[in-house]
C-alpha cells in the first residue's frame, strides 16, 4: 500500500533515527504483552526493514540497559532482553495512557503540590518526574493536576526521597463563574495549542492510511506490523506531552479524540496480522512467543 510504504520511508529518512524510543515502543506495544523478553537478534530482524542496522540495534539497546530500561539475561552465546523491573512502573503508566480510557471521571478537584521546602536541584527533578504525570507548573513551587494517579504520585514522592518535604493538597472547583478563565489558564499552563498541533500532524499523516485501509486489500502481516509500529510510537511520543486533563477544561472541538479514534480502528484492523508477523519473527529462551495476555486484548476499550 503507497500510503504505508511512504510511512515507512519518510521514518527510515529521519535523521537521527532515534532506535532506543522506538525499541521502547516495540517492548511496550509488542514484546511485553507476549512475555517480554527476546533474543537480540531476532529484534534485529525486526528492525531492519525500518532502517535500524544491527550497529544502532545494539548500540542503543546496549544504552538502554545502562540507563537502567532494559535488563539483560545470557544463554550460551545468545543475549535476551526485557524491560527492568525499575523501569517497568514508569512505563505502564505511559502505556495505560496510550490504550486506557481517554477522559477520566472528574468531580472538580484538583491535586496541588507545594514544593517550595526542596531546594532547587530536587524542585526540578521533581517537576520533570511529575511532567510525565500530567502535572503542571502553575506558580513558583506549586504544581498541579486535576485528579492526578495519587498511588502514582506517592511511589514518586517516595523513589526521589521528597515524600515528608512536598504538601499534598487537595482543593475543590467552586461554582463555574470562571470557567473561561480557567480555561484560558490550563490552556496555557499545559500548552494545549502546541499538543493541538501535533494531534492535527498525526491525523493527516495516518488519516489517509485509514482510506486505503478501507478501499484495498488487506497489507500483508510484516506491512501491518511495521504501520501499527510506526503509529503507536508516534501517538505515545504525544501522549508523553498531553496531561490527560478532564474533558471539562479541554476546548470543546478538542482535537486530540479524533486522533484517539483514528488509532483505535487502524490498530483494530492490523492487529491480527502483526501478531503472526512477531510470531514469525520473534525469538524466546524456549523458542516461539507465548500467546498475548489477556490485557492485550483489553486495549482501547477491546480489540
Amino acid at each position: 500500500m503507497q500510503a504505508i510504504d511512504e510511512l515507512i520511508n519518510n521514518f527510515k529518512q529521519q535523521r537521527p533515527i532515534r532506535g532506543g524510543s522506538l525499541i521502547m515502543s516495540i517492548y511496550g506495544d509488542a514484546i511485553e504483552p507476549r512475555g517480554g523478553v527476546v533474543w537480540l537478534g531476532s529484534l534485529i530482524n525486526l528492525l531492519e526493514p525500518l532502517g535500524l542496522n544491527q550497529r544502532l540495534v545494539r548500540t542503543s539497546i546496549f544504552r538502554l540497559a545502562k540507563d537502567g530500561w532494559l535488563e539483560a539475561d545470557q544463554h550460551g552465546r545468545r543475549s535476551y532482553y526485557k524491560i527492568s523491573t525499575a523501569g517497568l512502573r514508569r512505563f505502564q503508566v505511559a502505556f495505560n495512557r496510550v490504550y486506557g480510557e481517554l477522559h477520566p471521571p472528574w468531580q472538580g478537584q484538583w491535586d496541588i503540590l507545594m514544593t517550595a521546602a526542596l531546594d532547587q536541584d530536587s524542585r526540578a527533578v521533581l517537576k520533570k518526574e511529575l511532567s510525565w504525570q500530567g502535572f503542571a507548573s502553575v506558580s513558583s513551587g506549586v504544581l498541579a493536576h486535576p485528579n492526578c494517579d495519587e498511588l502514582e504520585l506517592h511511589n514518586t514522592l517516595k523513589e526521589l526521597q521528597v515524600l515528608d518535604r512536598v504538601i499534598h493538597m487537595k482543593s475543590q472547583l467552586q461554582g463555574d463563574t470562571a470557567a473561561d478563565t480557567l480555561q484560558s489558564l490550563v490552556a496555557r499552563w499545559w500548552g494545549l495549542a502546541e499538543l493541538s498541533e501535533k494531534y492535527q500532524a498525526f491525523n493527516h499523516l495516518f488519516e489517509p492510511i485509514l482510506q486505503q485501509l478501507n478501499t484495498s486489500a488487506e497489507p500483508d502481516p510484516q506491512a501491518c506490523f511495521l504501520l501499527r509500529t510506526l503509529m503507536i510510537h508516534q501517538y505515545r511520543r504525544i501522549l508523553l506531552k498531553d496531561p490527560h486533563l478532564p474533558q471539562q477544561l479541554l476546548p470543546s472541538d478538542w482535537v486530540g479524540g479524533a486522533a484517539r479514534e483514528l488509532c483505535q480502528v487502524i490498530y483494530a484492523r492490523v492487529y491480527q496480522p502483526a501478531e503472526q508477523y512477531l510470531s514469525e519473527t520473534l525469538v524466546t529462551v524456549e523458542g516461539e512467543l507465548p500467546a498475548a495476555n489477556q490485557q492485550f486484548y483489553q486495549r482501547f476499550g477491546g480489540i
